[in-house]
C-alpha cells in the first residue's frame, strides 16, 4: 500500500511539471514559471505533510524520488561553477584593456561585500536586542544536545586548529586540480585566484609573444561559448529543480520546532528582510532604481532561497547580473564568484551576531556595551571570508565567531529544528548582496549598462531558454 501512495505522489510531481513544460511551450515568461514551480511546490509539500504526517516512510520514499528532479538540478548547476569561474574569469582579464582595472574591480568588490557584512552584523545585533533573544529561553531536547556536542567537536578540528593567517594562505590553491572538484570551503575563491594568475599571464604574453596570446585567446573564447551553452540548457531546468526542491523542504520542515522557536524565526526574517531593504537603499543611493533591481533579480533569489546554496546559484547570479543587469561581464563573474564564499550578509552578518547577543548574558557580557559591539562587527567582518557557499555555512562562521569572542557554541546545535527553514532567507540575503555589489560596483566603474538595466524586457530575453 505504501508503494501505491509513493506512486500516486511521483505522478502528481509529474503532473505539476508537464504543467510547467505547457507553460513554457505557451511562452509565459521564465519568472511566471519560476514562481509557478516555487507556489506549486510549496502546495505539493504542505499537502504531502498534512496527509502523511512528517517522517512518516511514505513521506520519506516520496521525497527520495522528488529529490532526482531537485537535488539533480542543484548538482548540475554545481557541476557547472567551477568551469563557469575558471573560464569567464580568465576571458574578463584578457579582455581589460588595462591590468590595473582588476586590481579596482576586485578592491571594491571585496571591500563592498564585507562592509555589507559588517553592517548586516549590526542588524543581527539590533535585531535580537529588540526581540530581548536569550540563549536561556531555548530548552534543549537529545537531537539538540548531541548537535550541541558535535558542534564542540567540530570547534576543536576544524576552527581553533588553524589559525587567522593559516585560514588566509588556504585561499592560496596548492593543487588546482584539488581545488577544481570543490573538495574544499575555499575551492571557489582558490579558482578564481588561479583564474587572474592565468589572465594576468596572458596579458604578459600578449606584449611579447602576441601570435601565441592570440591563439591561446580564440581558445578561451571557444570554450567559453560552449560553457555557456551549458549554463543555458542547464538553466531551463530552473522551474522544475524549485519545484521538487520547495515540495521536498516543505514536506520534510518541523513546523513544531518553528512553533516553538517562533520568537528567534520571527526575529531572524526581520533581520534578514531588514539587511535586504538596506541592500535596495544601497541601489537606490547610486541612483538605480530598486523596483527594477528587485523584478530582474528575484528569479534568481527564488532559487536560492529554496537550494540554500550560494555556490549553486554562481551561473543563475552571473547570468542575470550580465544580461538583465546590464553589469560588466568581468564584475559579473568575480562578485557572483567571491559572493559565494566572502562577505556572506546572512550567514555570515547576521546569524553569528544573533547568537553573539544571545549568549554574552549568559556568562557575564554585556551584549551593547561599545567595546563587545565593535570588537564582535570587526571579528564577523574578518572571519567573513572563506565561508562555504552551501547548507551548513552559517553554522561554520558561527563557530569561528563565537570561539573568536570566547563563547560557547553549543547554542547553535540547539536551533537544530529550525535550520534548513532560516537559512533559506540567509541564502537568498547572501546572494542578493552579492548581486548588489556587482551592480554598485559597476556603476561606480562606470561598467554599468544603463539602457540594459532600465529596460524591462531584459529579464524576459536573457531568460527565455
Amino acid at each position: 500500500m505504501d508503494t501505491l501512495f509513493v506512486i500516486i505522489n511521483i505522478i502528481v510531481l509529474l503532473a505539476l511539471i508537464g504543467l510547467l513544460i505547457w507553460m513554457q511551450r505557451k511562452h509565459f515568461s521564465f519568472t511566471k514559471r519560476v514562481f509557478t514551480g516555487l507556489g506549486a511546490g510549496i502546495v505539493l509539500g504542505a499537502a504531502l505533510q498534512w496527509a502523511y504526517g512528517a517522517g512518516s516512510d511514505i513521506l520519506l520514499k516520496t521525497t527520495d524520488w522528488y529529490s532526482i528532479v531537485g537535488s539533480g538540478y542543484v548538482r548540475f548547476l554545481m557541476m557547472i561553477v567551477i568551469p563557469l569561474v575558471l573560464v569567464s574569469i580568465i576571458q574578463s582579464i584578457i579582455n581589460l584593456e588595462k591590468t590595473a582595472e582588476l586590481g579596482k574591480m576586485a578592491s571594491w568588490i571585496i571591500g563592498i561585500l564585507i562592509s555589507t557584512t559588517m553592517i548586516a552584523a549590526l542588524v543581527g545585533i539590533g535585531t535580537a536586542t529588540v526581540f530581548d533573544l536569550s540563549a536561556e529561553e531555548i530548552e534543549a531536547g537529545q537531537a539538540e544536545n548531541d548537535q550541541g556536542a558535535m558542534l564542540e567537536t567540530k570547534l576543536t578540528e576544524e576552527v581553533e586548529s588553524q589559525t587567522a593567517a593559516q585560514k588566509i594562505v588556504n585561499f592560496i590553491p596548492s593543487n588546482i586540480f584539488l581545488d577544481m572538484t570543490g573538495e574544499r570551503s575555499t575551492s571557489v575563491i582558490a579558482v578564481v585566484i588561479f583564474s587572474i594568475i592565468v589572465g594576468i599571464a596572458v596579458l604578459g604574453v600578449r606584449r611579447k609573444n602576441p601570435e601565441q596570446a592570440e591563439m591561446f585567446t580564440k581558445i578561451i573564447n571557444s570554450l567559453y561559448a560552449v560553457v555557456m551553452r551549458i549554463v543555458t540548457l542547464i538553466l531551463r531546468l530552473t522551474p522544475y529543480g524549485i519545484l521538487a526542491l520547495m515540495a521536498n523542504t516543505v514536506a520534510s520542515t518541523d513546523f513544531a520546532g518553528i512553533v516553538e522557536l517562533g520568537k528567534f524565526v520571527i526575529a531572524s526574517y526581520v533581520a534578514l528582510i531588514t539587511m535586504f531593504i538596506i541592500h535596495l537603499l544601497l541601489v537606490g543611493l547610486f541612483g538605480l532604481s530598486p523596483w527594477m533591481y528587485l523584478r530582474k533579480a528575484i528569479s534568481v533569489l527564488g532559487f536560492a532561497f529554496t537550494s540554500r546554496s550560494s555556490a549553486g546559484t554562481i551561473p543563475l547570479n552571473i547570468q542575470a547580473q550580465q544580461h538583465s543587469l546590464g553589469v560588466d561581464q568581468g564584475i559579473a563573474n568575480m562578485s557572483a564568484s567571491f559572493g559565494a564564499t566572502m562577505g556572506q550578509n546572512g550567514c555570515a552578518g547576521v546569524y553569528p551576531a544573533m547568537l553573539a547577543v544571545m549568549i554574552a548574558p549568559t556568562i557575564g557580557i554585556d551584549p551593547l556595551s561599545p567595546a563587545f559591539i565593535v570588537q564582535l562587527v570587526l571579528i564577523i567582518g574578518i572571519s567573513s571570508f572563506g565561508i562555504a557557499g552551501v547548507g551548513g555555512g552559517a553554522t561554520f562562521a558561527a563557530l569561528i565567531v563565537l570561539s573568536s569572542m570566547n563563547m560557547p557554541v553549543a547554542l547553535a546545535g540547539l536551533l537544530i529544528s529550525i535550520e534548513a527553514f532560516i537559512d533559506m532567507g540567509r541564502t537568498a540575503l547572501n546572494v542578493n548582496g552579492s548581486m548588489v555589489t556587482g551592480t554598485i560596483t559597476a556603476r561606480i566603474l562606470k561598467k554599468l549598462n544603463l539602457k540594459t538595466y532600465q529596460d524591462k524586457t531584459a529579464i524576459q530575453e536573457s531568460t527565455q531558454l
